[in-house]
């Protein structure tokens, strides 16, 4: 048991040796012409142990303690005096001297003569020597490891990628899915967020942004959901969420790769910064004070900045709303990317969808259904209270020819009409209709097997009563002041802010433009900027490829308005904008100045329907030029923006249809209150 304890720690020292030598080694005061310890072997320690004289055997295992000790401390000392911060203060010279009376052992009385022992155990004393130079010290090495067989002084090799992949995974266990702080926390992943996290990296290159949305994507564009994947042909494309533009060019319905985000885990392991996408969660509460969210699974995210983008939700009908349980597998409330693929498998069925509302979603959807239809089969059917399409935003004679076109796309229109009662019968939605004329005839019911509600937006204010935010009574939506600002420390974008506009008053905007226009004046300002929100946002509608509309200011058919028309040509149509421009989304087409007027014509009230086929809508308060909707006419909306800033009462019609370069091949013109 003796011979056994006193092996283990004859191997123990062993290591404790060959760590001295290296260590020895790389301070460079290891004399290169001095035979390196050799290791005690299991035989030699035997033969000690079993000799005849206790004298020699005691001397060997006393030599190798105190000279080994000696070692492992003279390295400590090394490590201790070459160490950054005793380099200046200790020099060189003292540093080796007490080295080496260190390392040096003390001799034992009366030693055993024995020469194998004492060259097994002996330490080499080093005497001083000049310092060695690096050139020299790297020469020499070869001579030195043919000395050294038994011990092992290499350097440290360098990691292959197996072993790199290896620590990087084992890195990876240790950090949180979720960073526990984000310099910039954006709450919600639509148009806005995007537009605020670009806006932030361009201001500040190195920013870390960490954007929380409910859906399972990153941020895309919405307008393709109700437009262009529906008019592509190609169903491989729209499997891949991408879709071809009127002029063939292919586009994702992604605004970025995949490859510009970072995973959320890495977000504060990035040296540059960058942006990363938190999909299927949803932030509950926000507490200002200590700038902290909370989210759905109770997971507390710190942030310096934030941002709320959470934009609106689809409203629905209470004949549905009462009985959801029942009519969710029936009935959609179009407005996300789910929503399109579960649209889109039921139309593909040839079954028949009804469309409720009469707005731009549900006039958008009602035109690109009928022309899948005309494809996959079945009918297309849109039901709506008002007279005609578009009716709260066109004039009434404007909404009755737009109402026309659309049927002329195979939708069936029954105007005039409201939902009073839904039920569900053989796997079929029944509606029974209302008239909201009394000088319409209706059929009692409608039958459906899907059923699409597209009757407006409310903004997503939930974080409003549990984080302490000030909501507008009129317009909904979060208070914010002219920075978009809505607390210390807290911004709001997009369809969710109520701002003030300088020339129109507080309003609340809900299309494309303004969450990217918003989105980037927020992000911009929670790096330091400071910027009012001045920007009059634009938007626009497409009603299959030959109706296109752009408009901007307050677009109400309840305002006194001035249409002026002229017959459309070729080039006057959506479809040959995007051939032109390249740009589907055609809020991001710009012009900067006024263009060249042409010669005067005179008014005229329209005489036919083909009268309607381009021309602007001029909306008027007190004369005074509030809002401007260009029909089948593109490209006029920066000559708009500078009218309506002017604020200058209207009286020369003619010279705005100069303006707007709509009297080409004549002018027609009406004017309606």
């Amino acid at each position: 048991m003796r011979n056994i304890r006193f092996v283990n720690l004859i191997q123990r020292l062993n290591t404790l040796n060959k760590n001295s030598n290296a260590i020895l080694k790389q301070s460079n005061l290891l004399r290169l012409n001095t035979k390196p310890l050799e290791p005690c072997t299991f035989n030699q320690s035997k033969r000690h142990s079993s000799s005849n004289s206790h004298g020699s055997s005691d001397f060997s295992r006393t030599a190798i303690v105190y000279t080994l000790f000696g070692a492992t401390l003279s390295g400590g000392l090394l490590v201790y005096f070459l160490s950054p911060e005793k380099k200046q203060s200790t020099p060189k010279k003292l540093t080796q001297t007490k080295v080496q009376k260190v390392v040096e052992p003390e001799p034992e009385p009366e030693p055993e003569p024995e020469q194998e022992s004492e060259e097994s155990t002996q330490a080499p004393v080093e005497e001083s020597a000049p310092e060695v130079t690096q050139e020299e010290t790297s020469s020499a090495e070869p001579q030195q490891e043919q000395q050294t067989e038994s011990v092992q002084t290499e350097e440290p090799s360098q990691p292959t990628e197996t072993e790199t992949e290896a620590i990087k995974l084992d890195e990876e266990k240790f950090l949180p899915e979720v960073p526990s702080h984000a310099q910039y926390l954006i709450v919600g992943g639509g148009t806005a967020a995007m537009a605020a996290f670009k806006a932030i990296r361009a201001k500040d290159p190195s920013a870390r942004v960490l954007v929380v949305t409910e859906e399972e994507y990153k941020p895309y564009m919405r307008p393709p959901l109700s437009k262009d994947l529906w008019m592509t042909d190609d169903e491989q494309l729209i499997e891949q969420l991408r879709f071809k533009q009127y002029n063939g060019n292919e586009r994702s319905l992604f605004f970025l790769e995949d490859e510009f985000y970072v995973k959320p885990k890495y977000l504060n392991e990035q040296e540059f910064g960058g942006v990363a996408i938190l999909t299927g969660k949803r932030v509950e509460q926000i507490d200002v004070q200590n700038r902290t969210v909370k989210l759905d699974n109770n997971w507390e995210i710190a942030f310096d900045k934030c941002l709320i983008a959470t934009g609106g939700k689809p409203r629905n009908l209470p004949v549905f709303e009462k009985s959801w349980d029942n009519f969710k597998n029936k009935v959609t409330l179009f407005r996300n990317i789910e929503d399109f693929k579960k649209l889109y498998a039921v139309a593909k069925e040839g079954k028949t969808i009804a469309i409720v509302g009469g707005g731009f979603l549900g006039s958008e959807l009602a035109c690109a259904l009928g022309h899948v239809s005309k494809k996959f089969g079945g009918k297309v059917v849109q039901v709506f209270p008002e007279s005609g399409i578009l009716r709260k935003i066109l004039p009434e004679y404007l909404s009755e020819w737009t109402t026309a076109r659309v049927r002329e796309e195979g939708v069936n229109v029954i105007t005039n009409a409201a939902i009073s009662k839904a039920q569900l019968n053989d796997e079929k939605v029944e509606l029974k209709l209302r008239p909201t004329n009394s000088d319409v005839h209706l059929p009692d019911w409608l039958l459906a097997d899907h059923v699409v509600v597209a009757v407006g937006l409310e903004p997503n204010v939930q974080l409003a009563d549990k984080s302490g935010f000030e909501t507008d009574p009129k317009y909904g939506g979060y208070l914010v002041n002219a920075e978009l600002q809505a607390r210390n420390n807290i911004w709001v974008a997009g369809d969710a802010a109520c701002f003030y506009d300088i020339k129109l008053g507080r309003r609340r905007v809900e299309h494309h433009d303004h969450a990217v226009v918003s989105g980037r004046l927020a992000g911009e300002n929670m790096t330091g900027a400071g910027k009012p929100y001045w920007h009059q946002s634009m938007f626009w509608s497409d009603l299959g490829p030959k109706i296109g509309f752009e408009a901007i200011g307050l677009i109400d058919s309840s305002l006194q308005t001035v249409g002026l028309f002229a017959k459309a040509e070729e080039t006057d149509t959506p479809q040959a904008q995007v051939q032109e421009s390249n740009e589907t989304l055609r809020s991001e087409v710009q012009e900067s100045k006024l263009p060249e007027v042409g010669q005067t014509s005179e008014l005229k009230t329209p005489k036919s329907m083909d009268d309607y086929g381009k021309g602007v809508i001029l909306y008027l308060k007190n004369d005074t030029l509030v809002g401007v909707l260009t029909w089948n006419v593109f490209k006029r909306i920066p000559i708009a923006r500078q009218l309506i800033q002017s604020q200058e009462k209207v009286s020369n019609f003619a010279e705005m249809a100069k303006l707007f370069r709509i009297n080409a091949t004549g002018l027609e013109g009406d004017s309606s209150n």
